[in-house]
């Protein structure tokens, strides 16, 4: 059942921050992800190999920069993950009008979402790797540290609950792509029980490409043979390319972009906001996750059935007619997916519909993706304005919706809107926002 918008309880969003591949810098604020996206602009670019991949650039100067205040022993020791979910944390707290290093989130909870592990292998093979009698005490102490704050998936929330003292909860969940999207769910639950007055929820990944570009060829390898050759039919039949900018519901998709990176969201309880003045951006109504129900763990069901099923459970009894924008999940090879969903669940009223990703932007990212959904989303909402699909020229003939190609932002008003994520396997998320006083 979805909450009055006038409830005390309800959830609304107050502050967010960024750490994104940018265009000549890391995209950190509001502003910042902003120029980019209201433009389709693409912060994706190639490397020396040729594969396309959206860095986020952050020296160590400049993080030092942004935490004077934390010890070289543990800074030493932090990855990338650490280094850009510390970002985006300490950048929506400040977006957020909330002074962390004067105690402003003592109470309140920290929830991280990780995708992947990758940033926590070097920090294994290290250890796995060491003759331990071979090190003196100072050794001995530096890889203890590494080793507890850098091997496993709590290391952000970690990091994060120290450097701001916090003694809510504080833990970490790990859903693939649509990790964030399930944490801010979990927020969601926290406060409109009463649990919680205030949550900041992280998305964080980082593709370590050494890592990344076997997994390229492991896909290469399988794609070269016929079909008939194929162990398995879990791979796509067209070949998953990563030499190209990506293109979300382009004739010419079918290419993947990856990207690093970390956004982080304020949550507060509606009662909360209102009584320390906090500016709105929107509110979370409502979120679901569910899966195809299919045999094999990489599958995904075309039709759109479990998409369907996730934005049905989110609406609750909120009719469908009241979402004029949804944000697409699409990485470049959903749009077939999405299609059948959105022609199931709007009819012939799709056609009026825009539907737009920015995936294209800043690369596909993993866990930050539905935190990233919902910041973009909230911002188009609140500047009446919607993005395009970064990269899309040539839309797909079979869409039933407007994915707003080229790079033009258009003018609309709208309270309402979903958010859409997916896991391999089957598993997608949709969220359901709505504006500061929606109803």
């Amino acid at each position: 059942m979805v909450r009055s918008g006038t409830d005390a309880r309800d959830v609304v969003v107050t502050g967010m921050g960024f750490c994104l591949p940018g265009i000549g810098r890391p995209a950190i604020t509001t502003q910042h992800v902003w120029e980019i996206a209201s433009q389709g602009r693409t912060a994706i670019a190639a490397r020396e190999d040729g594969v396309f991949y959206g860095s986020v650039d952050l020296s160590a100067e400049t993080f030092a920069e942004y935490f004077p205040e934390i010890p070289g022993i543990f800074a030493a020791h932090f990855t990338d993950t650490h280094r850009f979910g510390l970002m985006s944390f300490l950048e929506a707290c400040t977006d957020a009008k909330l002074d962390v290093r004067a105690g402003a989130l003592e109470g309140a909870g920290i929830l991280v979402g990780r995708g992947g592990v990758d940033a926590n292998i070097a920090g294994y093979l290290k250890v796995l790797n060491t003759e331990i009698g071979d090190l003196d005490i100072i050794e001995a102490t530096s890889l203890f540290i590494e080793s507890s704050i850098a091997v496993t998936s709590s290391d952000v929330a970690l990091a994060q609950s120290a450097f701001a003292r916090t003694t809510g909860p504080c833990y970490t969940a790990n859903a693939g792509c649509s990790s964030s999207s399930v944490q801010i769910n979990n927020a969601r639950m926290l406060i409109n029980s009463g649990a919680s007055d205030m949550i900041a929820v992280t998305g964080v990944d980082n593709f370590y490409y050494p890592l990344l570009k076997k997994v390229f060829d492991l896909v290469r390898m399988v794609q070269d043979q016929s079909a008939d050759e194929r162990p398995t039919n879990a791979l796509p039949d067209e070949p998953i390319e990563f030499d190209r900018l990506m293109r979300p519901y382009d004739r010419r998709q079918g290419c993947v972009n990856y990207g690093e990176g970390s956004v982080s969201l304020i949550l507060e309880s509606r009662e909360h906001a209102e009584r320390r003045g906090a500016a709105i951006y929107g509110q979370v109504l409502g979120q679901a996750v569910t899966r195809d129900g299919l045999p094999h763990p990489l599958a995904s069901d075309q039709t759109g059935g479990g998409l369907v099923a996730a934005v049905r459970q989110a609406l609750g009894d909120r009719p469908i007619e009241q979402v004029r924008y949804v944000h697409g999940g699409s990485d470049g090879g959903m749009a077939e997916q999405e299609a059948e969903a959105i022609r199931t669940l709007f009819g012939d009223a799709a056609q009026d519909l825009l539907m737009t990703s920015q995936e294209g932007c800043f690369g596909h990212n993993g866990a930050p993706t539905g935190a990233l959904g919902v910041a973009l989303t909230l911002l188009m909402m609140q500047n009446r304005t919607v993005c395009p699909t970064a990269n899309c020229v040539e839309p797909l003939d079979f869409l039933p919706f407007n994915p707003l190609p080229g790079h033009q932002s258009v003018p609309l008003a709208f309270d309402h809107a979903l958010s859409f994520t997916y896991q391999l396997g089957g598993v997608q998320s949709a969220i359901l926002l709505g504006s500061p006083d929606a109803l």
